[in-house]
C-alpha cells in the first residue's frame, strides 16, 4: 500500500506497535459494531484523511516519526492543509535554489524544458486517443473522431517548437496557454455527450468535468509540494509560475508535465468508462464538485493509475508516475548545480 485513504465519516485512527488500527462504522447504522483495519506503518507512504477523521496522538507520533506525510481534505473535498515530518538538514540547497531562482537565464532553461514536456505530452495524449478510438469506434457514448485532428497534432507540434525558440518567461507563458486551449479543444471531443466541456473554469468549477479535473489537479499538487519538502526544497519558489504569497509556484511548475498524463488522462477515463455519473457531483456554493461517494470512486482510480507499473522509454526501466514525480523534484534539487540534469517527465 502506498497511500492510505481515510475517506469515510466516524473514523478513528490508533497505534498499536508498529500497525494503525483504523475504526470506522456505517453513517446508516452507527449502532453496528465499528468494522476494524490493521495496516502496518511500513506499507503507508502517505495518508489522506478526511476532516472527521480521528487520529489519537500515538497515531500522529506514529506516523511522523516515519516521515509520513498527511494531507486533510474538507467534507467538501476542499484541501485543508497536511503535516510534514520535522527535518531541518537542508540550508545550503535551500540557500542554493534562492540564488538559482533569481537567475533569469536558469528560470528560463527549467521553465522551457517544463513546457516543452507538458506540450509533447499532451500531443501524445491526443495521439493515444485517436488511435484507440480509430480501434474501437462505436465505443458506448464516444463522440466522432474531429476532423481537426490532425491539425491539431501539427499545430501542437509548431507550438512545441515555437517555445523551445522563447526568449522570456513571458513569451513562453504564451506558448503554454496557446497549446493548452487548443489541446483542451481536441481532448473535449472525446468526452461522452452526456458530459459536455467548453472551457476550463475553476474557483468554483462549473460542471463535472471541471469538478474531476480541479480535483484531481488539486491533490497532485499536494502530494507534490509533500514531496519538495522532503527532498529539502522550497516549494513556494517557482519558475514558470512567479513566486506569489499564497500558493506552492515549485509545485506547480512540476506538475505541469503530468496534467496530460493524469488528470486529463484520468478524468476522461472516468467519464468514458461510466465509473463517474451525475449521483457523484453536487452543487453547492455556486460551483460543482465531487460528492463524497464520487471522491471515493476518484481516489481509487487515482492510486491504481499512479502505482501502475510501466516500462518508460526514457528512463529504461520499470517505473510508475508516482515514482517518476517524486524523481522530478531529484532532479530539480541536482539541476540547481547542474542544469543538464533537469529532464521533465516524457509519456511513451
Amino acid at each position: 500500500m502506498a497511500t492510505l485513504i481515510l475517506n469515510q465519516a466516524l473514523c478513528r485512527v490508533g497505534l498499536v506497535s508498529e500497525r494503525l488500527e483504523i475504526h470506522s462504522r456505517s453513517l446508516d447504522d452507527l449502532d453496528a459494531k465499528p468494522m476494524c483495519r490493521t495496516v502496518p506503518l511500513l506499507e503507508v507512504e502517505r495518508v489522506v484523511a478526511g476532516m472527521h477523521t480521528h487520529f489519537t496522538p500515538a497515531a500522529w507520533a506514529g506516523i511522523l516519526r516515519r516521515h509520513i506525510p498527511i494531507q486533510l481534505f474538507a467534507a467538501n473535498g476542499r484541501f485543508l492543509g497536511g503535516f510534514l515530518p520535522a527535518q531541518n538538514h537542508h540550508g545550503l540547497s535551500r540557500l542554493r535554489q534562492y540564488q538559482r531562482t533569481a537567475q533569469p537565464a536558469f528560470a528560463l532553461q527549467m521553465a522551457g524544458r517544463i513546457v516543452a514536456a507538458k506540450i509533447y505530452n499532451q500531443r501524445r495524449v491526443l495521439q493515444r486517443l485517436r488511435a484507440s478510438r480509430a480501434a474501437s469506434p462505436s465505443a458506448p457514448g464516444a463522440a466522432p473522431e474531429p476532423a481537426s485532428g490532425d491539425r491539431t497534432l501539427v499545430w501542437l507540434d509548431t507550438s512545441l517548437a515555437q517555445a523551445a525558440r522563447a526568449r522570456s518567461l513571458e513569451e513562453l507563458r504564451g506558448h503554454e496557454g496557446a497549446a493548452t486551449a487548443r489541446y483542451f479543444q481536441a481532448w473535449a471531443a472525446c468526452l461522452p455527450a452526456a458530459f459536455p466541456f467548453s472551457q476550463r473554469s475553476t474557483r468554483p468549477p462549473q460542471n463535472p468535468v471541471n469538478a474531476c479535473i480541479s480535483f484531481g489537479a488539486t491533490v497532485l499538487y499536494h502530494e507534490t509540494v509533500a514531496l519538495i519538502h522532503a527532498h529539502g526544497l522550497d516549494p513556494a519558489l517557482g519558475l514558470l509560475h512567479t513566486t506569489e504569497n499564497g500558493r506552492w509556484s515549485l509545485a506547480l511548475d512540476l506538475i505541469e508535465p503530468f496534467r496530460p498524463v493524469l488528470v486529463e488522462a484520468l478524468a476522461l477515463d472516468l467519464f468514458s468508462h461510466q465509473i463517474l455519473n451525475e449521483t457523484h457531483f453536487e452543487t453547492r456554493d455556486g460551483g460543482c464538485y465531487l460528492n463524497e461517494t464520487g471522491r471515493k470512486k476518484f481516489f481509487l482510480q487515482y492510486e491504481r493509475r499512479m502505482e501502475r507499473q510501466f516500462l518508460s522509454e526514457c528512463v529504461g526501466h520499470r517505473t510508475t508516475l508516482r515514482q517518476q514525480l517524486e524523481h522530478q523534484a531529484v532532479q530539480f534539487k541536482s539541476a540547481l548545480n547542474q542544469p543538464e540534469k533537469f529532464e521533465p517527465f516524457l509519456m511513451n
